[in-house]
């Protein structure tokens, strides 16, 4: 399955941070000093297609210190050539990520796309022509094109107007599967089409709710499917092509999170990913043979989460990994006799995992804290893992980047919380900055950001990256811990995490920052109303500002399912819980310094929630420093955007915790 579902590139690709001050300096007083008076007409400028309200000019010096480190890259694997020679990857060479071939390991890169938007989820077609996806402007309604490089010629195969999530093609390349929103903008159905003209593609199902192609099976005769109610209840089907006819793999109920999958050689076996038996994802081999599918566990020793899973060529091997405090294990399990053993691989993150078709190869990305992202594959006959692309790091001295160290805190209802800190080398006291992953149901995890590794290499800042209960990867209890009117216990858990920061000599508990983007902006908000006088700044990226008006604005076809992590505002009792806990209600408790980033084409939480949160708190008589950016959604995807972005960033961190000494 290729698909675009939910990344948020905002301060993922490059940044820069605020420095530190003189040791010497601990504040005895409250870290929240009287903030600046705000300007009673905040300036507004345009710079392309950004617009700034209230923002100063970021000093020369702040742009030419930050600008290496939004010069670096990173590569991610597309597709596999069918032997195994050649990659498609996805990076970064002018303003946007754009789809290129390497046929060799650490080969020259030729680009295939020049899209002014960014090309993604692409697929290599046994005649050699390219599908991939793109949209305009981050609104997200994302088509598939297909590039046929003899021709030079690139035809869009979707209607050029509703959303399309995923696709999948069958192995003989003849079909695609793909879903789309045309009939009604809320609900995904499903189309079967011939990839190479949209008016060929046709209505396979019509459903209600989210449905996704997940992969054709070998004889092409069937869909393996994917319904999404949300993240704890992913239900697997399979489709008859023929008759149409859907028969589940999982039940409806009890809820069970079903998130990976591939059809074995035979339409009758399935290996799925699955909860369904306990706290963390299993591998399960799922016969399909009988009156009703009988589950295997493969991997039950593994107290951890396995998260994706690919089958080889020959159906011998099938490699999955799993997520074991945020790093990745690689492991490759025998499927005749069902034992397993792990691969050795940079140590890091690794995703996109698939075979080559007719070769016994398997690709993937991996990244790392000090390591950017990039593409590797395994050779199953000569057990050895090759690189194949070296992603620049804008000359930067790799060997200064900083590793963090694995921290963790109790919080109020003895709950453990884990997070990653970054400490830089040496002088402290460091100010600290507290970066917030979004979801809720992500998860902070060992990849390379450069806004990250900037704070600690160049501006003596110490990072905290916390995974707050509702993060992924804890198991199935944490991840429900905050769903509904537990919501604010979350919020808790920056608190505990605030009185081990003043547990730890190295930080300084007088300067602390608060950094988070979509879910994690809501998290910056909630932080600095219930923390203010402990926290002197916050950066609220595409952040929610009011639970109500949000889940009323989101697009449709995200209503329902963000309803089940936040509770359904159409609900009396629950539309007063959600409204009394939103920052914009509690706006009066807010006294830090604010920078608000958004894109104006947001489909997931709409720039009404920035406009509506920095007019309140400038009402109030504060300073809000408020960016804008018209050809953007959630996000910052165009290089020009995001270096602004980050420029002003590190001017409003850099103002607020002080210089590096």
């Amino acid at each position: 399955m290729r698909s675009v579902a939910c990344v948020l590139l905002v301060a993922c690709a490059s940044a820069a941070p605020p420095p530190p001050v003189d040791p010497a300096a601990r504040c005895p007083e409250p870290a929240q000093a009287a903030p600046p008076a705000a300007p009673e007409t905040p300036a507004v400028a345009n710079v392309g297609e950004v617009v700034l309200d209230g923002t100063p000019e970021v000093p020369a010096a702040v742009r030419a210190k930050i600008a290496r480190y939004q010069e670096t890259r990173s590569a991610s694997v597309e597709a596999i050539a069918g032997d195994g020679r050649s990659l498609l990857i996805a990076t970064r060479f002018a303003e946007t990520a754009q789809i290129h071939e390497v046929r060799m390991p650490m080969g020259d890169r030729r680009q295939l796309t020049f899209a002014e938007e960014p090309a993604r989820a692409a697929e290599l077609l046994p005649d050699g022509s390219v599908l991939y996806m793109g949209d305009v402007g981050g609104a997200e309604n994302f088509q598939i094109y297909r590039l046929d490089r003899s021709a030079g010629r690139t035809t869009l195969l979707t209607d050029g107007r509703s959303r399309h999530a995923e696709y999948a093609v069958s192995r003989d390349g003849s079909r695609i599967a793909y879903n789309g929103n045309a009939r009604n903008g809320r609900d995904m159905d499903l189309y079967l089409g011939d990839g190479r003209s949209a008016s060929a593609g046709a209505l396979l199902l019509e459903r209600q709710g989210h449905w996704s192609p997940m992969e054709f099976s070998r004889d092409g005769r069937s869909l393996l499917v994917q319904e999404v109610v949300s993240i704890n209840d992913l239900r697997l089907h399979v489709v008859d092509l023929e008759t149409k006819v859907v028969r589940a793999i999982t039940p409806a109920s009890p809820a069970s999170s079903n998130r990976s999958a591939t059809f074995g050689t035979s339409p009758e076996v399935v290996y799925v990913t699955s909860d369904r038996e306990g706290e963390f994802v299993e591998l399960y081999e799922v016969s399909l043979a009988g009156p009703s599918p009988a589950w295997r566990p493969l991997t039950r020793r593994i107290p951890w989460n396995v998260e994706e899973v690919a089958l080889s060529a020959d159906g011998r091997t099938l490699a999955f990994t799993t997520n074991e405090d945020g790093y990745s294990v690689l492991s490759l399990l025998d499927a005749r006799t069902r034992r397993s053993q792990s691969v050795q691989t940079p140590r890091g993150v690794i995703g996109g995992l698939q075979f080559a078709k007719g070769a016994p190869v398997l690709a993937f990305t991996g990244s790392g804290f000090t390591r950017t992202g990039d593409a590797y594959t395994y050779d199953l006959r000569t057990r050895r893992v090759a690189r194949w692309t070296e992603s620049e790091v804008g000359g930067l001295d790799a060997s200064r980047f900083v590793e963090p160290s694995l921290a963790m805190t109790r919080s109020f209802d003895d709950r453990m919380v884990p997070g990653y800190l970054y400490k830089p080398a040496a002088g402290g006291p460091f100010p600290v900055v507290i970066h917030i992953h979004g979801g809720p149901e992500g998860q902070a995890r060992p990849r390379f950001d450069p806004l990250l590794q900037y704070l600690a290499v160049e501006s003596g800042i110490a990072i905290l990256v916390p995974n707050v209960r509702g993060s992924d990867g804890y198991g199935k209890s944490a991840l429900l811990a905050d769903n509904g009117r537990l919501r604010e216990d979350s919020v808790k858990d920056i608190g505990a995490f605030l009185d081990w920061i003043v547990a730890e000599p190295d930080l300084d508990e007088s300067r602390v920052a608060v950094f988070g983007g979509s879910y994690g902006g809501y998290m910056v908000l909630a932080s600095l109303v219930h923390f203010g006088e402990r926290i002197r700044a916050g950066v609220d990226v595409v952040g929610i500002s009011n639970f109500v008006t949000f889940l009323e604005n989101t697009s449709p076809y995200r209503q329902d399912l963000r309803r089940v992590e936040y509770g359904d505002e159409r609900d009396p009792g629950m539309r007063e819980h959600l409204q009394r806990i939103s920052p914009v209600t509690n706006v009066d408790r807010i006294r830090s310094a604010l920078f608000v980033a958004h894109g104006a084409n947001d489909p997931r939480v709409p720039a009404s929630e920035a406009e509506a949160i920095v007019q309140a708190v400038r009402q109030g008589g504060r300073e809000v420093w408020y960016m804008l950016a018209r050809n953007e959604g959630h996000g910052f995807q165009k290089k020009e955007n995001r270096d602004a972005f980050l420029e002003l960033a590190v001017a409003f961190l850099e103002r607020q915790l002080g210089p590096r000494p």
